[in-house]
């Protein structure tokens, strides 16, 4: 067994798991849909990464550099991982930026079906109700009730209207969703 820290890293290879992660995520052919805020934070996380951290981190290493001998630099080893990792994370994020499809939901404002972008409160066979709003693959965020389109759960509730019965395959069996209410947010006029 080969010891790890004999095993050279490469930039490439979460590049690689990353992307592919994301991108079975989203069905072959659909488009990276995301909301004007999910786009919006991809592009602040952005550029916090290009315009505060990464100079910080190379001011690091280039102090830890002028100190010597750099095998047993602690500052040094740690800030290039550290650089690496925002590198990696910026490229990533510019690729996502590249291929995202921005879809405003407030043009559906009033509407009681749901689309992408809708927040919707429904109530399950078991007398839950739970309530979560349909985003892009890149702002999925389940324990603040944002789910992706592509879910079991979105793609059983889109189309659907306010008051209607929906059936949802799940892995424990089929369950019926009451649709209760379905909210877009309010157009923003400049």
């Amino acid at each position: 067994m080969m010891n790890k820290a004999f095993v050279k890293e490469t930039d490439n290879d979460d590049d690689d798991a990353e992307a592919l992660a994301l991108a079975q995520a989203i069905p072959a052919g659909a488009k990276n849909y995301i909301t004007p805020a999910g786009y919006k934070a991809i592009k602040d996380e952005l550029l916090q990464l290009i315009d505060v951290d990464r100079p910080e981190v190379v001011k690091v290493v280039h102090w830890a550099a002028s100190n010597g001998d750099r095998s047993e630099n602690g500052d040094y080893i740690y800030g290039k991982r550290r650089l690496r990792e925002i590198d990696r994370r910026i490229r990533f994020l510019t690729k996502r930026m590249d291929s995202a499809f921005v879809v405003d939901p407030s043009v559906h404002h009033g509407n009681d079906q749901v689309f992408f972008g809708a927040t919707v409160t429904y109530l399950n066979k078991a007398g839950e109700e739970h309530t979560v709003t349909i985003v892009g693959v890149d702002e999925l965020d389940p324990l603040r009730g944002k789910i992706s389109w592509v879910s079991p759960v979105a793609r059983a509730l889109t189309k659907a209207r306010e008051g209607d019965l929906i059936t949802l395959q799940t892995p424990l069996g089929t369950d019926e969703l009451e649709i209760l209410s379905v909210e877009y947010p309010e157009p923003v006029t400049d």
